[in-house]
């Protein structure tokens, strides 16, 4: 899900990919990304990780934690709960994460994946 001022309805899922592992920084329109994620011992992380990225949550964190120390990157910004990323999401321009059915609502949109 996404901020609702991106333009960008849909993701293949190597740019998915690329995106959460901090190696594309930008939306396909150039627009800037601000990632968002649940902790690494979540359920729903590891899910989103292993069905929708189709990698594990620690090789995620192994790339992020290579990009923090070389200082080529910064890894994505780490949220505790699905309440809280659904309302970082809606607040900031650009803005990526991903969230259960259930707690999905207006103020974010839905960005579909291949």
């Amino acid at each position: 899900m996404a901020h609702p001022d991106v333009h960008t309805t849909h993701l293949t899922r190597d740019t998915t990919r690329a995106i959460f592992a901090m190696r594309q920084r930008t939306w396909p329109d150039g627009q800037a990304v601000r990632v968002f994620v649940l902790s690494n011992d979540s359920t729903v992380h590891g899910r989103f990780a292993k069905e929708r990225l189709a990698v594990y949550p620690h090789q995620l964190q192994l790339a992020w934690d290579r990009m923090v120390f070389s200082g080529t990157g910064q890894a994505p910004t780490r949220v505790y709960s699905q309440v809280e990323m659904r309302g970082r999401i809606a607040s900031t321009p650009g803005a990526l994460g991903y969230l259960e059915r259930e707690y999905l609502d207006d103020s974010v949109q839905v960005v579909t994946m291949e």
